[in-house]
C-alpha cells in the first residue's frame, strides 16, 4: 500500500510539473553574427533598449532580432544618428539590429503603432547610438 501511494504521488507530481511548464517562452531568436566592433555584452545592452520599446507594443510578438553587421556602423550612419540627436555629446558609435515580428490583430492597436494589423514584419530596422561606450540610445526604427 505504501509503495502504491509513493508511485501515485510521484505520478501526480510529474504531471503537475509538466502542466506548469506549458508552452515554453524562450524569447526571440537572437543572431549576434561576428563583430570586430562590439562584444556580445555591448550588443545585449542595445537589445535591452530595443526590448524596452518593443515590450510597450501591445499585441506584437517578437520572433527574431539580428545584428545587422559592422558595415552599418559607417561614418554616414553615425552622422545620421548625430543629426537625430536632440542634445548631449556627439555620438561616437552606432549599431543596427533587424527584427521579425507579428503585428497586433486589433486594427486600433496596429494603427497606433503605424503598422498593418495581423501581419508578419521582416527585417524591421532598429538604430541605436551612444557616446564613448556609454548607454545605447534608441534613435529610430522602421523600414
Amino acid at each position: 500500500m505504501k509503495k502504491g501511494i509513493t508511485i501515485l504521488v510521484s505520478v501526480l507530481l510529474l504531471l503537475a510539473l509538466t502542466a506548469c511548464g506549458g508552452e515554453k517562452t524562450t524569447g526571440p531568436e537572437m543572431e549576434y553574427g561576428n563583430s570586430d566592433l562590439y562584444t556580445k555584452e555591448e550588443m545585449d545592452a542595445a537589445v535591452a533598449a530595443i526590448r524596452a520599446e518593443f515590450d510597450t507594443w501591445d499585441g506584437c510578438e517578437l520572433h527574431a532580432l539580428r545584428y545587422a553587421g559592422d558595415g552599418s556602423a559607417s561614418q554616414e550612419n553615425l552622422d545620421w544618428m548625430n543629426e537625430l540627436r536632440k542634445d548631449g555629446d556627439a555620438f561616437t558609435q552606432c549599431i543596427e539590429f533587424l527584427s521579425d515580428f507579428h503585428s497586433p490583430k486589433d486594427e486600433a492597436a496596429s494603427s497606433a503603432l503605424g503598422v498593418e494589423a495581423d501581419q508578419e514584419y521582416r527585417d524591421f530596422r532598429w538604430w541605436l547610438a551612444r557616446s564613448d561606450g556609454g548607454d545605447w540610445q534608441l534613435m529610430t526604427w522602421g523600414y
